[in-house]
Order: C-alpha cells, then sequence, then structure tokens
C-alpha cells in the first residue's frame, strides 16, 4: 500500500454476504494532522484513518471511540473501543490506525480478518 496524504475519501468494507458499506473519511498523513486526529472534537461524520501509526492514546478526547489497527495490506489486526483519557496498547504490525465513534464499527463490519479498502479522493491521491 502506498503512502497516503492528508485529505478524504471513502473507506469501504465488502461484505460476506455481498455488496459494501462506503463510509466518509479524513485522512491524517502528515505529522501534524495525526497529532490533531480527534482531538477536541465531539462527534465525526465517518472515520478517520491516521498514516502511518501503530498506536493510539485518546487523552484529551471528549468521546469513547472504535480503533482498528491495520496492516500494510490493509487488513484489520484488532479492534478496541477506547474511552477518553486511555492509553492503547501499540501493534507490532500495525501501519495504520482507523478511528471511529464508539460502537460504529462493528455495524461496518470492521472486525480482525477484514480488509478494508480506502478510496481517495483526487485532490487527496495516494502518492506511489
Amino acid at each position: 500500500m502506498g503512502r497516503f496524504r492528508d485529505g478524504r475519501g471513502m473507506l469501504v468494507v465488502r461484505r460476506e454476504a455481498g455488496g459494501a458499506v462506503t463510509v466518509p473519511l479524513e485522512i491524517a498523513a502528515s505529522y501534524r494532522a495525526r497529532t490533531r486526529g480527534l482531538l477536541g472534537r465531539d462527534s465525526l461524520d465517518g472515520a478517520i484513518l491516521l498514516s502511518p501509526a501503530g498506536g493510539v492514546h485518546t487523552f484529551r478526547m471528549c468521546m469513547s471511540i472504535d480503533v482498528a489497527y491495520l496492516d500494510k495490506d490493509l487488513v484489520v489486526i484488532a479492534v478496541r473501543t477506547m474511552r477518553p483519557g486511555r492509553l492503547g496498547l501499540p501493534r507490532l504490525r500495525s501501519r495504520h490506525v482507523l478511528e471511529a465513534e464508539a460502537g460504529v464499527m462493528a455495524g461496518w463490519g470492521v472486525r480482525s480478518g477484514v480488509r478494508v479498502e480506502v478510496a481517495v479522493s483526487d485532490d487527496s491521491a495516494a502518492g506511489r
């Protein structure tokens, strides 16, 4: 998977029974954007992808979040729900972290072993 740039896109989760769930996605690839992440927000429309990232924290956050750790091929290694003020354990194989409001990832079908797709918008194309 190539490197991402800050911007927007869509998260695509393919269903085993067919079809797919698409979710608005923010991409935070620069150090500044990854550091800012979801700090100070009390809601999120969709998800945010932190790349590269191997772990996260929820210090100074206003809401609980679902966190999915992704490997280099965007396969989900683990999914955790984190309350504010927590430090998540880093995952050794994690190259990207996906964050969303607590409780939504299960409904999207994001779970261990699932490969997600990132469709970047034209102005946010992945550098290759």
